[in-house]
């Protein structure tokens, strides 16, 4: 992992998932901690050469590739450990994310694995979106849920520390379907980090920028063209089945998904799409040979 200073207390780790860091005299607070304790060791190793201090994290959002490696911090340095409401209840209990994407099943054990699910986590402070002083660090949360169901962003010294909320614009199209759980709670979360006014942003995959807005709007543009091109999947199909759907959309995205844990992430974005399109009235669905059924909003047959 490659260590950037971006100003006087503010730093970052950047890798496939990057890490935060901000320094204010003898704390130090790490922003994520990557998927497991052999990443996140890389990142202490270069803050310990360097005699930074290790004293708090701040997890973003229950995904097992940005808090992999918090049992590590703890276990080693007591961290205070500060995550949002709700992201909190995952943390603690981990075996929720492979069972919601299991549709709310007991998950298979392959599905149980450090991408999926990472050790358990301990919250010290469970935080909504506002201003916050947590010993010496003054924060700022704020709230941009979409990718995750109450993901916050960072905002502190002057530096955006985005999450998830947004990829860069490499990482879009490395990804082709950015994990999402909801369309419309993601394009509001992007809307309002344009209106934020920072020095910089990091976000969770992608490079670190000075003009970030450009890429949230590149993010903007991606998730409506994914969007309108659902509807057309479904105005060509005339009806077309939820597996069907999620099988001809990730083909027409070359996507790459033989195994279940990737499918399961893809199946959960495509369903996201369409549960929008149903919300904006644009999609009609039923249930018919008990499939779950889509056909264009006004169209004949069902």
């Amino acid at each position: 992992m490659e260590m950037k200073q971006l100003n006087d207390q503010c730093y970052v780790f950047c890798s496939s998932v990057n890490v935060g860091y901000v320094r204010n005299h003898d704390q130090g607070m790490l922003i994520d901690a990557a998927i497991d304790r052999s990443a996140i060791r890389k990142v202490v190793r270069q803050l310990e050469e360097q005699g930074l201090p290790i004293t708090h994290l701040f997890i973003t959002h229950a995904h097992a590739d940005h808090y992999g490696g918090a049992s590590y911090l703890v276990k080693n340095y007591g961290v205070k450990i500060i995550a949002p409401t709700f992201e909190s209840v995952i943390l603690a209990n981990p075996i929720l994310e492979p069972t919601y994407l299991f549709s709310g099943n007991d998950p298979l054990d392959e599905l149980r694995n450090k991408f999926l699910e990472g050790p358990p986590i301990k919250i010290d402070i469970e935080v909504n979106e506002g201003q916050h002083q947590v010993d010496r660090f003054h924060f700022e949360t704020i709230a941009t849920p979409g990718h995750s169901y109450n993901q916050m962003a960072l905002k502190v010294n002057g530096i955006l520390y985005a999450a998830d909320s947004y990829f860069g614009k490499d990482e879009l199209h490395k990804h082709k379907i950015p994990y999402i759980t909801s369309v419309e709670k993601t394009l509001l979360s992007l809307e309002k980090l344009k209106n934020v006014q920072a020095d910089g942003a990091v976000p969770g995959h992608g490079l670190y920028e000075i003009d970030f807005k450009e890429t949230i709007d590149k993010n903007i543009e991606y998730h409506q063209d994914l969007l309108h091109k659902v509807y057309c999947i479904i105005l060509d199909k005339q009806t077309i089945s939820h597996e069907e759907l999620v099988s001809v959309f990730c083909a027409d995205m070359g996507v790459k998904s033989s195994s279940l844990g990737p499918f399961l992430l893809f199946k959960t974005a495509v369903t996201a799409y369409l549960t929008a399109l149903i919300n904006e009235e644009k999609v009609k669905h039923y249930i018919q040979h008990y499939r779950w059924m889509f056909k264009i909003n006004g169209e004949e047959g069902s």
